[in-house]
């Protein structure tokens, strides 16, 4: 088997010669030795590196991050050599999505197990791509294929591009010379279900007649390249873009992707994507849009061959609905906001594979019926699943609850015992508060997932597993390692693939679903026959900060069901406590709890520099905090914009 080639960017001689001793001693080719991005990249003109080993700062006007900026756009793994960096240097560098950082000084094991886990994820990522690339082909062949109407194939085509490029409303465009509107969009109004957006509904959206949007839209020049837009992006595009402008106000969309499609020379044809989330489109869409091209090239080439014009026709097809799948496939997650749809594409976009997961979010966001789903949904949902809470095994019996003991391994060990990861043998294990765990277990895990094998407490022998990993915190476990609470390799080894669980106050439009959803189960368990909560009742649950989220929630439906003694629940009983911590309430004089001291500090700091969180002058630098620290700890406490204004 070839050697894998490494290309070293270092521009101290002795740590460039160290790095190529270590390199080597792992098995790895180097391929070249730079001291500038310039030589760089002229040494990769030569020979392609399988990964690059760089260094932040290097001689001339170029640093490693504008190299590194390069790589990522080539999808070409590499690794950051860092010294101490200024925490706004290494954020920069963090943006590029490098595979991992060698901290300097360090050893000879360091740069073997940084390696590893690069090479790990990136054969990992590519495995992946390349099955949802051909599983993608064949979805969209099928569609073909089919006797539906092209409109029919149209939305389907839409549905199956939710997990690779995920969005609310998606369109398909046509310029011709001679103006007319016949702009066909999906608007998503549930997992499974999707409204059609046709000239006549969008007339009616606009209140504008099919010429005058044919004249607005014709105002307005298209991007010849494909790009995307961030909000701030987006919002200036919009200045420009009349018609798109009335789309977004009218469905809160904030962010945006434009596929041009060359297909003939008089017709322009576009894929437009939006989302609602501000920064749901970058770089790694693009490189998916450009991949995906002629599939998309063909769908609208084989429209076109259609009898039937398909931008001339007018019948509404019907709406995609699929409750009864949805209601299998996410059992017991309740929602329909744009951020848990957005889960729930993940989970459908990465359970078939057997990659690890990292669930993060806050407590009671939901984090173990994700795990739930990622195994029902894979091919391992026959096997064992086994839930392990880290946090709640004592220190002592770690070792022997995940990986079994022998019989008289230690005092009161009366018989051998079977440990989860043997338990969970070709299932899947969820490991929950992953952060919880100490050192010297996450050794051991860690080894687990490199070389699929552990042994007993007290035992001889090595046992071979075939166990799925979905891991859970409510940690920032970048922190944790930054502190030296979490070793950096098994945080990469986790990380392959990440799903962030929204927290309730980021998506409101759920609680009254989540609140009736409860309401019936509680119902049931006492017996009673409430019907609804008031809309003066969910309209304080809605404006509720909720710091322990949907499991809050969940006991506060209790206690109402309960004390309630009519037909219609009218006032939730919300606590004086738990009022406090509503959004839009002042922090109240006297002691306070914790969180709400916390919640005050960070409010005055945010004052105190003008709202300003990020750079010199900001509040992460007045608290010496990480910007990312500040951040996650804004989201939990509940502040956001309306508190700042």
């Amino acid at each position: 088997m070839e050697k894998r080639k490494v290309l070293i960017v270092e521009d101290e001689f002795i740590i460039a010669d160290v790095l190529r001793d270590y390199v080597e001693k792992g098995g790895y080719t180097v391929c070249g030795v730079a001291d500038t991005v310039e030589e760089a990249l002229e040494l990769m003109g030569d020979c392609t590196p399988d990964l690059v080993l760089l260094d932040i700062f290097l001689k001339g006007t170029k640093t490693g991050i504008d190299l590194a900026k390069i790589l990522s756009a080539r999808n070409m793994p590499f690794i950051f050599i860092s010294a101490n960096s200024t925490q706004k240097v290494l954020e920069a560098a963090k943006v590029t999505n490098p595979s991992g950082f060698v901290i300097k000084p360090f050893r000879e094991k360091d740069v073997h197990v940084a390696l590893d886990i690069a090479f790990y994820r990136h054969d990992n990522n590519k495995e992946n791509t390349s099955r949802q690339d051909v599983s993608l082909q064949k979805e969209i062949s099928k569609i073909l294929s089919s006797t539906k109407s092209w409109k029919e194939k149209l939305m389907a085509f839409g549905h199956s591009l939710q997990a690779f490029i995920p969005y609310e409303f998606f369109s398909v465009s046509c310029r011709a010379e001679e103006p007319c509107f016949n702009d066909i969009g999906f608007l998503r109004i549930g997992f499974d279900e999707y409204q059609t957006i046709g000239p006549e509904e969008m007339s009616v959206i606009t209140k504008l007649n099919l010429q005058e949007l044919a004249g607005l839209q014709a105002k307005h020049i298209p991007e010849p390249m494909a790009t995307w837009y961030d909000e701030t992006e987006f919002s200036a595009h919009l200045a420009h873009a009349a018609l798109k402008k009335r789309l977004a106000d009218n469905y809160g969309l904030k962010s945006h992707l434009h596929i041009p499609l060359d297909i003939d020379k008089d017709v322009h044809f576009m894929l437009n994507f939006y989302s609602r989330r501000a920064d749901a489109y970058d770089a790694d869409n693009m490189v998916t849009s450009e991949r995906l091209k002629p599939l998309f090239v063909n769908l609208v080439k084989t429209m076109l061959a259609d009898e039937t014009n398909p931008y001339r026709l007018k019948v509404q097809p019907p709406v995609l609905n699929n409750d009864s799948k949805r209601d299998i496939t996410f059992k017991g997650i309740v929602g329909r906001s744009h951020l848990l749809l957005n889960v729930f594409d993940q989970i459908l976009q990465v359970a078939p594979h057997n990659s690890s997961v990292l669930i993060l979010g806050e407590s009671g966001t939901g984090k173990e019926k994700i795990a739930e789903r990622l195994h029902h949904l894979s091919a391992r949902k026959g096997n064992p699943f086994i839930k392990v809470n880290c946090g709640a095994l004592p220190t002592t019996l770690i070792d022997s609850e995940l990986f079994g003991h022998e019989k008289g391994s230690f005092t009161g060990a009366y018989e051998r015992k079977i440990g989860r990861f043997e338990q969970a043998n070709t299932g899947s294990i969820f490991l929950d508060e992953i952060g919880d765990l100490p050192l010297d277990s996450q050794v051991k895990l860690l080894r687990v997932l490199q070389e699929r094998e552990f042994e007993r407490l007290g035992g001889r022998g090595t046992i071979k597993t075939d166990v799925r990993i979905i891991a859970a915190t409510n940690r920032d476990l970048e922190k944790e390692v930054a502190d030296g609470r979490f070793r950096l390799d098994l945080f990469y080894r986790l990380n392959v693939i990440q799903i962030i669980m929204p927290a309730l106050r980021e998506r409101k439009e759920d609680i009254p679903l989540l609140a009736d959803h409860f309401l019936h189960i509680y119902n049931a368990k006492a017996g009673k026959s409430i019907k609804r909560f008031s809309d003066q009742a969910i309209e304080s649950m809605e404006n509720y900060g909720w710091p322990g989220n949907i499991r809050e929630l969940e006991n506060l439906v209790e206690r109402n069901v309960l004390l309630c003694r009519t037909e219609v629940i009218d006032d939730v009983n919300l606590s004086v406590k738990i009022a406090v911590n509503s959004i839009g309430d002042s922090v109240p004089p006297g002691i306070l709890p914790m969180m709400e001291n916390e919640k005050a500090h960070i409010l005055a700091a945010l004052k105190k520099c003008n709202g300003k969180i990020w750079g010199t002058g900001g509040a992460a630098e007045l608290l010496n905090l990480p910007p990312t620290t500040l951040n996650s700890k804004m989201k939990k406490l509940g502040i956001n914009k309306d508190f700042l204004q």
